[in-house]
């Protein structure tokens, strides 16, 4: 998936991965009821981004982001500094 947005500096654009519809029970749950995950895979990288590439998935912290909606897919511009692993 390629990105519509070219990341500056430090900055990585990611895409969020989806929230979980049921329990491990099997119970379904309202959108209300669902966490966001802090899970997501990158698309873009700035020129200064060192510890992670094109297609990482990345855990980051979860009020850290800048969210955006373009063409009806949500990215989210991380920090490099904000990111706390990959998986």
């Amino acid at each position: 998936m390629s990105s519509p947005i070219k990341p500056l500096g430090d900055r990585v654009v990611a895409v969020r991965e989806k929230a979980e519809d049921k329990t491990a029970s099997g119970l379904y749950l309202p959108d209300a009821a669902k966490e966001k995950p802090v899970l997501a895979n990158v698309v873009a990288i700035g020129k200064d981004v060192k510890h992670v590439k094109q297609s990482d998935k990345i855990l980051y912290k979860e009020y850290s982001t800048t969210d955006i909606k373009i063409n009806g897919i949500e990215y989210l511009i991380v920090k490099e500094e904000d990111i706390l692993g990959t998986v």
